[in-house]
């Protein structure tokens, strides 16, 4: 890669900092980043140039040492927490640190050592003890490899593009330390992800690579004796032949290093597998351990038919797992809703147990310096995310395999521009040995990626053309159009940029021919390659082969109109999230309006889940416990349960559990009338109250609860008030009103009534009077979204609790509901600007008291089959990738 001073001085002061233990003194970055500018200052760049073993090095200005400040705070300044731990009874029963509490200590940690000397060059020292601490705690949950007879079943719950496949890699090094035999990666189900994960296992377990030192094996000590043999190589997954040739006749019984195959996730080559280890081995093998990470497990893993009819590859997993007497199997996924819905009590005793992760669960947390869902999606500006409504002609959604696609939304070429600036602006800020990726993931079939792939490579080459010929000119953008459209992008997008446009252009010019264009899927003629001795510039055009696992390298700008309603093909297809130090604010995604609401959906849901998940581990809840949690969530349960039911289903019933959750009204009809209709079903409540001489109290501010009401008058209010929702059971507009009716009805209990108020004009029914609370909204053609979601602010369930209570509990709003004995429906009238007029919008939310302990007043409600089948129609679609 080419040299630059930036990166050279900033590597300088990097490996000083990586040589303090621990976590750094407070100021260190600054001092060591003023003491290298003043040896600068004293010795010249001549001395300083030799002090780095180069030829030159250049003067870096004031906002360079600046910059570089900033982005070594970045990477060493990071806090990461451990995380969450749920384990079956059984579990909690067992010995849980026969690692970390004795074997780590008498081990000599051979592979896990070399391995953490490793990553020590590309993570803070925080990190690095996290992952160690995270790992101690798995080893200690999948058994001891002494032990005779054994399996168990857990999984790792992770942050996309977070660093999952580092955390496993330690995984797999502690368990070659403490004597598992036998290690098995299924990485995928797609060849280039597979491949890119053999790679990162080389470099981190293997050390070797077609016989050349690789990651831990350049770092010296390596011991022959110890080297493990990998019967998968990174161009080749797994092959009898090949495999008889790798082991050279040799078994588990006489050879102390372990065996690991990295294989894709399909059914011949787990039968391969299997075929050859019976072929080795007539019967169980019974002195070995084995362990089977399942990396983005959540794909084609799970058993989505019924129980007699397992899925093939869920059943090649089983049988594998049976051929050993001592296994542990560990799913890692980021979408935890496809995985812990495994039938549990489907007995397959045929092909061995099914893969729930009955033994424990463990949430990983993703560093503060993670770009991740939350930062993108829940961020109330939006300032990643660039909204698109341009494409439905050029690239319509449900266009066929044969698509002639004559052209491209222009919001696709502004990408395109975006991209090329990034380029630019990445290299004038030192970072000229750094990959850069865009991806176009706008839709599923190969022929139509390759259309888009000539399109975008005819317009970059025109660039190409005109930046050659007008670039270096004074007045480029007089000369050309192209070079005009770029400025207008630069000037819209980066408005308050640390470079002007001149040095922008001077930069794009000298960078331009690195630009490449690469298609990935399986027809791909020339593969995209991050090679170490080259930077990459790459414009990345696929579907579902990016989808799932694969990491574009240096990714700042994406274009995705690909569509789906399940959670976790979502979430996958979510290149973007990971770690963007010292560009992160280059970082963009074009989209829908719906598919950012579908992702702002997913990660609300996903987070309390997560929330759920560390309520359980507390009350020493199990696994099935989070199960149940996710099987019956109001925001993920339905999900879950169409994945599991038969096409042929007639009869599909869901049983939700509304026990400490929160459902409000935040998309509010745009329509006048009905409006009007939900003011007065309001209305009729106050007064209703007012008339039977319900005494209200004002236990904060001017807001007013009324308490124990018989449940009837709930009940006529919810007929009365007409909620908008774009889909049956109110799954995208978070109030899943039929559900809410049907626990009105059958759930005997009374009910509290609050009233809240705000600071805008008055609303007053009789002698009831309150003020409207101001809110921002978003208009739509068919309804208002409040902003954020929030109808309701602050812990306003807490009017409800006394006030001693009400003290000690602060303003988590899970802990108020679970300390809340009645549900509360919770009255709004807002007041909304709407083309600078207010709007007075009537909205409600009803807090449910409870939570993961709480009893289970499960509603079960029959689901419309029509719907279910237009969720199969989704995934057959999401399945037939071509």
């Amino acid at each position: 890669m080419e040299n630059n001073s930036y990166q050279m001085i900033k590597d300088f002061i990097y490996k000083k900092l990586q040589d303090i233990n621990g976590v750094l003194p407070k100021d260190k970055i600054e001092s060591e980043v003023e003491n290298t500018r003043n040896l600068i200052l004293q010795v010249g760049l001549d001395i300083f140039a030799q002090i780095l073993s180069v030829n030159s090095v250049n003067n870096l200005t004031d906002s360079d040492w600046e910059r570089m400040q900033r982005e070594l705070e970045t990477h060493f300044n990071v806090a990461m927490d451990p995380g969450i731990l749920v384990q079956g009874k059984e579990q909690q029963q067992r010995d849980n640190t026969w690692w970390s509490g004795k074997e780590k200590q008498l081990s000599d940690n051979y592979y896990w050592s070399r391995y953490r000397d490793y990553i020590k060059k590309s993570l803070p020292p925080e990190v690095i003890k996290t992952i160690n601490d995270d790992t101690d705690i798995v080893m200690d949950n999948i058994e001891d490899p002494s032990v005779e007879s054994f399996s168990r079943y857990g999984m790792v719950v992770g942050h996309v593009q977070s660093g999952k496949t580092a955390n496993y890699s330690a995984l797999v090094c502690k368990a070659a330390d403490a004597g598992y035999k036998f290690i098995v990666v299924i990485a995928g189900g797609i060849n280039n992800l597979r491949n890119q994960t053999q790679e990162r296992l080389n470099e981190a377990f293997v050390g070797v690579d077609k016989g050349i030192p690789v990651g831990v094996g350049k770092l010296g000590g390596t011991r022959n004796e110890l080297l493990p043999i990998s019967l998968t190589t990174a161009e080749q997954d797994f092959n009898k032949n090949d495999a008889n040739r790798s082991s050279q006749g040799l078994n588990f019984d006489n050879i102390n290093s372990p065996i690991i195959l990295v294989i894709k996730k399909n059914s011949n080559t787990l039968r391969n597998v299997i075929t050859w280890l019976k072929a080795q081995y007539k019967n169980q093998i019974a002195n070995h351990a084995m362990l089977l990470i399942d990396d983005e497990s959540d794909y084609a893993s799970i058993n989505t038919r019924e129980e007699d009819d397992p899925t093939i590859i869920n059943k090649r997993l089983r049988q594998l797992l049976s051929l050993f007497r001592k296994s542990a199997y560990v799913a890692y996924t980021a979408t935890p809703y496809a995985n812990i819905f495994i039938d549990h009590e489907a007995g397959h005793d045929d092909v061995g147990k099914d893969l729930f992760p009955k033994d424990f669960i463990y949430a990983l947390d993703a560093p503060d310096n993670y770009f991740g869902a939350r930062k993108i999606f829940l961020d109330p500006e939006r300032k990643h995310i660039i909204k698109i409504d341009d494409y439905a002609e050029d690239i319509p959604s449900n266009h066929k395999k044969d698509f002639p696609l004559p052209s491209l939304p222009e919001s696709l070429y502004e990408a395109v521009r975006l991209f090329l600036l990034n380029v630019a602006i990445r290299n004038l800020r030192g970072q000229t040995n750094k990959h850069n990726s865009m991806l176009i993931h706008a839709t599923r079939f190969t022929m139509v990626h390759q259309k888009i792939s000539l399109h975008i490579d005819t317009y970059v080459s025109s660039i190409k053309k005109d930046l050659h010929a007008f670039g270096n000119m004074p007045k480029a953008i007089q000369h050309s159009k192209l070079i005009r459209e770029i400025k207008d992008t630069f000037s819209v997008r980066y408005s308050n940029l640390d470079f002007n446009w001149d040095q922008v252009l001077e930069s794009l010019t000298d960078y331009i021919d690195t630009i490449i264009i690469r298609e990935v899927h399986a027809k791909t003629k020339i593969p995209l390659e991050y090679r170490q001795d080259v930077v990459t510039n790459a414009i990345v055009i696929g579907g579902t082969s990016l989808s799932r696992g694969f990491t574009l390298e240096g990714l700042s700008v994406s274009y995705f109109l690909r569509n789906t309603i399940f959670y976790d093909t979502l979430m996958q297809m979510g290149r973007w999230f990971g770690y963007r130090i010292g560009y992160e604010d280059l970082c963009h995604i074009y989209m829908t309006q719906t598919m950012a609401d579908n992702f702002k959906l997913i990660i609300e849901a996903t987070e309390d889940l997560i929330d759920d998940l560390k309520r359980m581990s507390e009350a020493n809840m199990t696994p099935y416990d989070f199960g149940l949690s996710v099987k019956h969530h109001p925001d993920s349960g339905l999900q879950v349960t169409a994945r599991n039911k038969t096409k042929s289903s007639t009869d599909i019933y869901f049983e939700m559990k509304l026990d400490g959750h929160l459902k409000e009204t935040s998309w509010l009809p745009r329509d006048d009338k009905k409006n009007n209709r939900n003011l007065m079903a309001i209305r009729q409540v106050i007064t209703y109250l007012e008339s039977n001489q319900y005494k209200y109290e004002n236990p904060t501010g001017n807001s007013l609860l009324w308490r124990d009401i018989e449940k009837e008058v709930v009940h006529d209010f919810l007929q009365s008030f007409q909620v908008y929702s774009a889909d049956p059971f109110g799954l995208k507009s978070r109030m899943p009103i039929d559900f809410i009716k049907e626990y009105v009805s059958k759930v005997d209990t009374q009910w509290d009534i609050a009233l809240f108020s705000g600071d805008e004009e008055p609303f007053t029914v009789g002698d009831v009077q309150v003020n409207k609370e101001g809110r921002k909204v978003q208009v739509y053609d068919q309804y208002y979204e409040v902003l954020n979601r929030q109808v309701s602010s602050g812990p306003a369930e807490a009017i409800a609790l006394p006030v001693a209570v009400r003290k000690n509990l602060g303003s988590n709003r899970k802990n108020i509901r679970a300390a809340m004995e009645k549900p509360l429906l919770m009255l709004h009238v807002l007041s909304a600007k709407i083309n600078n007029e207010p709007k007075e919008l009537p909205a409600f939310g009803i807090s449910f008291p409870g939570g993961v302990a709480s009893e289970n007043k499960l509603v079960k409600l029959k689901i419309n089959s029509v719907y279910i089948q237009e969720l199969y129609q989704a995934i057959d679609e999401e399945e037939s990738d071509d």
